[in-house]
């Protein structure tokens, strides 16, 4: 729940150092923290922004609000949260303008994205807001902003975990939202892990062509399309067409 400069602070998780002086000054145990590894992580971190992160990460995610306090999301998704938002305000505005409804900016888009987040996660049995639940729950609450009706539209992940496929949640779903959102289906009450079925054989039979070892197995079960695009060109690369210097200038 902490972060490490300078990636911390702006709407990300508070500074290590900062939390781990306020619980010692108010009493806990808590191990000290080694400088010296905090610093070279902190200018390795440094380095990646420098070179090529920076470009990933959106300006205002440095500025501090206090309109975080009270949302519950970890402060690692208000990053990809904001983004979100940032590129659906335009339809979420296009839509209400069609009905007549002002526009909304994009603090009146927070706010509703903190509501509706306190809304849906007690309703989805107060699944713990780390990954990938907390994704679930983030991006369900920006469903039901962008569509305007509460689970019209509904993530398959949300699906999957109101089947039992992400085992209990901690507290009990609402049974309207889960009777809206899958009906009559059965709802898993064993380790959803025991219901698959094993195969990495039968995806190296499959990929037999392109997959030279377990690692490749491994990265098309994971990645199917992506894997099998690069290991193609990896094993089966294509000639190089050779260019006569004259063609080049034609």
């Amino acid at each position: 729940d902490t972060a490490i400069e300078p990636l911390a602070w702006g709407k990300v998780h508070p500074d290590v150092i900062s939390v781990q002086s306020m619980l010692k000054h108010a009493g806990f145990d808590v191990p000290e923290i080694n400088m010296s590894a905090y610093m070279e992580a902190r200018a390795l971190t440094q380095e990646f922004i420098d070179e090529w992160l920076g470009y990933f990460i959106n300006p205002g995610n440095k500025i501090m609000s206090s309109l975080l306090l009270t949302c519950g999301l970890p402060g690692g998704m208000m990053g990809s949260m904001m983004e979100d938002l940032g590129g659906m305000r335009e339809t979420i505005n296009h839509l209400r303008k069609k009905k007549g409804e002002p526009e909304y900016s994009m603090d009146d888009l927070l706010i509703k994205l903190f509501d509706e987040v306190a809304y849906v996660w007690p309703r989805v049995g107060y699944p713990p807001l780390v990954t990938p639940l907390s994704q679930m729950v983030g991006t369900q609450s920006v469903l039901n902003i962008l569509s305007g009706e509460r689970y019209k539209m509904c993530a398959k992940e949300i699906k999957d975990y109101l089947h039992g496929k992400y085992g209990k949640s901690p507290a009990p779903v609402d049974e309207e939202i889960k009777k809206k959102i899958i009906g009559d289906d059965e709802v898993i009450t064993c380790r959803p892990a025991d219901l698959l079925k094993p195969e990495f054989e039968g995806l190296k039979e499959k990929y037999k062509d392109i997959a030279r070892c377990d690692e490749d197995v491994l990265s098309l079960a994971l990645f199917e399309q992506v894997a099998t695009e690069f290991l193609t060109k990896k094993y089966n690369p294509e000639p190089e067409v050779e260019v006569d210097s004259f063609d080049m200038y034609i």
